[in-house]
C-alpha cells in the first residue's frame, strides 16, 4: 500500500492523532499545578466551569441538536457524574499520592475494564489475543507501582502513600471504563457525540460543585497565574479542543487504530514525570514501562482484528 493509498499515513490523519496523545499526555503533569495548595475537588469545577460552555458552543458550530429527550438526559446524568466528577475527582486526588506519569500508566490499561463492562453490560465477547495482551500490560505497570511503592517514602514529596494513591486511580479507571460502555448503548448512539459529551459536562460540573462545596469549603481563588493558565489549558486545550479531534479520527481510521494514540499519551507522560518531576529509572522500571507498552500493543492488534 503507497502512502497515498493509506490513510495512516495522510497528515489528516497524523497530525490529529500524534497532537492529541501529545496534550493527552501533558494535561497528567498540568494536573499536578492544580493540587498545589488548592483543594483537588475545586480545580476540577473550574476546569469544567470553563471547558462546559465551550463544548456546548463547539456542538452548535457543529449543527449538532441539543435537545434530549427524558432517557437521553437520564443518560447524560449518568456519564456526567462518572466521567466527569468521579473519573476527575479520583484522578486529581491520585496526583496527590503517585507520580503523575505512573497515574497516566494505569489509565493506559482502560481498554482492560471497558473489554470487562462491554462483556457484562453489552455482551461483547473477549479474544484471546487480547487477554493475554492484557496481562503483559498489567505486570508491566504493576512493576511501575512496585518501584513507586519503594521510591515515594525515601522521596518524601508525595506523602508516601501509595496504597492510597493506586485506590483512587483504580477508582477513576473504574468510573472512567463505565462511563464509557454505558454510552454506548442504544440511547448514548442515537446521541450526536458533541451533544452527550456537552450535557454529561454540565451535569458533572453541577455535581463537581456540590462536592467542594461539601468537601473542601469556601472557594479559593489563587493569585498565581500559572494556576489559572493550567485551568485554561486542561478545559479548552485538553478537554474542548481534542475530544473533537479524537472522535474524528474514530471516524476517519476506526477506534481502534485511534486507540494506539494512548501509546503517544503514556510516552509524553512519562517524559515530562522524568524531566520535571523527578522521577528515577532503573531496570525495574525499564522493564516495566516496555512491558506495559508491548501488552498494550498485543491487546489492542487483538481487539483490532475483531
Amino acid at each position: 500500500m503507497t502512502a497515498a493509498q493509506s490513510p495512516m499515513l495522510h497528515w489528516r490523519i497524523i497530525v490529529p492523532f500524534v497532537l492529541t496523545g501529545a496534550i493527552w499526555g501533558s494535561t497528567w503533569f498540568v494536573i499536578t499545578g492544580q493540587i498545589d495548595g488548592v483543594p483537588a475537588a475545586w480545580s476540577v469545577f473550574y476546569r469544567f466551569a470553563l471547558a462546559t460552555p465551550a463544548l456546548f458552543l463547539v456542538a452548535a458550530l457543529m449543527k449538532r441538536r441539543l435537545r434530549l429527550t427524558r432517557p437521553e438526559h437520564m443518560l447524560a446524568i449518568l456519564v456526567g457524574v462518572m466521567q466527569f466528577s468521579g473519573n476527575f475527582l479520583f484522578v486529581y486526588h491520585a496526583e496527590l499520592y503517585l507520580t503523575s506519569g505512573i497515574v497516566a500508566m494505569m489509565f493506559a490499561l482502560l481498554m482492560v475494564p471497558n473489554a470487562v463492562f462491554a462483556r457484562v453490560f453489552l455482551g461483547e465477547r473477549v479474544q484471546g489475543g487480547f487477554i493475554l495482551g492484557s496481562i503483559v500490560a498489567i505486570t508491566g505497570v504493576a512493576m511501575l507501582l512496585v518501584n513507586e511503592w519503594s521510591a515515594a517514602p525515601r522521596a518524601g514529596v508525595l506523602g508516601g502513600n501509595v496504597a492510597l494513591g493506586i485506590i483512587l486511580a483504580v477508582g477513576g479507571l473504574l468510573a472512567a471504563s463505565f462511563a464509557n460502555v454505558v454510552q454506548a448503548n442504544p440511547t448514548g448512539r442515537a446521541v450526536p457525540m458533541p451533544s452527550l459529551l456537552a450535557w454529561a459536562m454540565l451535569y458533572g460540573t453541577i455535581f463537581d460543585l456540590g462536592f467542594a462545596a461539601l468537601t473542601a469549603g469556601p472557594p479559593p481563588f489563587p493569585d498565581r497565574a500559572e494556576y489559572w493558565m493550567g485551568i485554561v489549558y486542561l478545559a479548552l486545550i485538553g478537554t474542548v479542543i481534542t475530544f473533537p479531534l479524537h472522535y474524528n479520527l474514530v471516524r476517519e481510521i476506526g477506534a481502534g487504530r485511534t486507540a494506539y494514540n494512548s501509546i503517544v499519551t503514556v510516552s509524553v507522560a512519562m517524559l515530562l514525570s522524568t524531566l520535571f518531576e523527578d522521577y528515577r529509572w532503573s531496570w525495574l522500571t525499564a522493564s516495566g514501562m516496555a512491558l506495559a507498552v508491548g501488552g498494550m500493543i498485543l491487546a489492542l492488534r487483538a481487539k483490532q482484528r475483531r
